[in-house]
């Protein structure tokens, strides 16, 4: 039903998640990420309070392990759940009850940690932070935009997609980038790059209206000086 890659850009700090999934509006869910915290995606039978949860204990220095460890010893209904984790140091953790739906699977790596449901193949996740590794070189939205799409082409998931979500957090409290395609038949994941393509020059002044919008550019529409 879902399948999701969380990542830190090492070099930059930056956290981010990206996501897809069979259902509506997966980005009002599932994808969680904190300035200097870390990354988190919840899925499978969603609860969207455990985003949150482990963003304040990896706040409070606790690894992502640790994290996830101290959510699951006590939450009722655990073993729906499906939780990932990359923290601070770049360290990653994940969880899978035993009433995750269909095939599952899980990577684990260094900046990374990658995980589905519902999959064709349990292979997929480690095709995704295979894809996210091997391009260090770019942004973090791209890095993690280029892992769901290699997730797309290894199989995906059982049946279509139908929405999928990218965010990036950086120095702020408030995302980088927050991309959502809420519906859409033919290929979310594709329309979620098309978002990309078109936000990814504007990015920098829509920051920069935020720091100091006296040195931020104009925004080009009728009746901006």
């Amino acid at each position: 039903m879902t399948f999701s890659i969380a990542g830190r850009c090492a070099k930059s700090g930056a956290f981010g998640v990206a996501i897809t999934t069979s259902s509506i509006a997966v980005g009002a869910r599932c994808p969680h990420a904190r300035a200097g915290v870390g990354a988190v995606a919840t899925q499978n039978v969603t609860d969207p309070n455990l985003g949150p949860m482990l963003l304040d204990l990896m706040s409070q220095g606790l690894s992502a392990r640790d994290s996830i460890d101290r959510i699951i010893r006590d939450r009722p209904h655990i073993e729906f759940r499906q939780l990932t984790a990359v923290d601070a140091q770049g360290r990653s953790a994940s969880w899978s009850g035993k009433n995750i739906l269909g095939t599952h699977g899980v990577s684990e790596q260094v900046d990374c940690v990658a995980a589905g449901n519902l999959l064709k193949s349990a292979s997929l996740p480690s095709v995704m932070t295979d894809a996210f590794a091997a391009n260090a070189d770019q942004h973090l939205a791209e890095r993690l935009l280029r892992a769901l799409e290699a997730g797309l082409a290894s199989g995906g998931e059982e049946g279509p997609v139908h929405s999928a979500a990218l965010i990036v957090y950086h120095e702020q409290a408030f995302p980088l980038v927050s991309l959502r395609v809420d519906w859409n038949d033919e290929n979310p994941i594709r329309f979620l790059r098309r978002l990309w393509e078109d936000y990814k020059p504007q990015m920098g002044a829509y920051l920069q209206r935020a720091i100091d919008p006296t040195q931020a550019p104009s925004y080009g529409v009728p009746g901006d000086p």
